[in-house]
């Protein structure tokens, strides 16, 4: 029998890392969030994408910071100007359904831990009724046993007595990856009972030995006015605040997103060295829906998706949720 995660260790690393970490946010206009995915919080499936964390911290940056030269230096096409910006630190970890077997397992995923970081820049631009919503983002860091996963994922199950992960020697092997991504979202935005309903479409590419990808998606959000909704792995980024600061606020909110994934590491295995891998589909589906609740300077969002086959014999969809608890400073 399978032993699932209880929710209050889920939440453990969003209290403990906000509560050592908030003093290190001294800038103005910034917020400082920590994102724990998990497929425990929207299933009772222990696999696949079977964790990740991300620690992020996001600020509109002075005119003559480094950022803010990258962003003009870049084509308008792209983007013209950096309204915010953001750092981020991201692990995560994959997994085949069995995790008590020693053996590979041919018909499912590889073993795979990342660990990276990245920067983003992000642009508001007004389009008539709406308003236009740049993203560029890039991650550098690594796959592999370097990452740590296997012990962390170990250590994990070992406190909260879940079942022991056995088949980490057949984890892909180390490799420096780098990747870019660009996101572009477009909202209208109407009153509606009291709140404000906005939707839009979306488009969106990544380039890299992580994940190379083209996609489209679309998005509806009610409730208080927002920068965004959240993004769910592959997609990096951090639109979720709310934009008012004063008592309580919330939205829901909802997304459809498809992708022709051209390359995906934690399928495909290594890039130069033989691993195990799996048929990738070129064709995947989202479907993710959640809560967003702020209070003052405080937001908490929660986010649940489901996601279609990725694989050749991949027996159910995938489901995971993520929490993200934000401070403004």
């Amino acid at each position: 029998m399978k032993a699932i995660t209880p929710l209050r260790w889920q939440l453990l690393p969003l209290v403990a890392v906000i509560s050592l970490m908030s003093t290190l946010a001294q800038a103005s206009d910034s917020v400082l969030s920590v994102k724990h995915e998990n497929d425990g919080m929207a299933s009772s499936d222990d696999g696949h994408f079977t964790s990740g964390f991300e620690l992020n911290w996001a600020f509109e940056p002075e005119a003559q910071s480094w950022t803010q030269r990258l962003a003009t230096a870049l084509p308008d096409s792209l983007i013209g100007n950096a309204d915010m910006a953001a750092f981020r630190l991201v692990h995560q970890i994959y997994t085949p359904n069995n995790i008590e077997q020693r053996g590979l397992i041919e018909n499912d995923r590889p073993y795979a831990g990342l660990v990276y970081g990245g920067i983003s820049l992000y642009e508001d631009v007004p389009r008539g009724n709406w308003r236009q919503a740049t993203d560029l983002h890039l991650d550098i860091g690594l796959v592999g046993p370097s990452s740590l996963a296997d012990s962390i994922q170990r250590e994990v199950h070992r406190v909260t007595e879940s079942d022991r992960p056995n088949g980490w020697d057949n984890q892909l092997g180390d490799e420096a990856i780098v990747n870019l991504a660009m996101r572009r979202q477009w909202w209208n935005s109407t009153p509606l009972i009291g709140k404000q309903f906005a939707h839009g479409p979306s488009v969106g590419a990544a380039l890299g030995n992580l994940y190379t990808y083209a996609s489209a998606g679309y998005s509806v959000r009610w409730g208080d006015e927002a920068a965004g909704i959240p993004t769910l792995t592959p997609n990096p980024g951090s639109r979720h605040y709310m934009v008012g600061k004063e008592g309580w606020q919330w939205y829901l909110f909802a997304s459809v997103d498809g992708y022709y994934m051209a390359q995906n590491l934690t399928l495909d295995g290594n890039t130069f060295r033989n691993s195990h891998s799996v048929d990738r589909k070129e064709w995947v589906g989202d479907v993710s829906a959640g809560l967003a609740l702020a209070w003052e300077d405080w937001q908490v969002t929660y986010a649940a998706v489901q996601r279609s086959r990725e694989f050749d014999g991949q027996e159910e969809q995938d489901k995971f949720g993520s929490i993200t608890l934000s401070k403004r400073f």
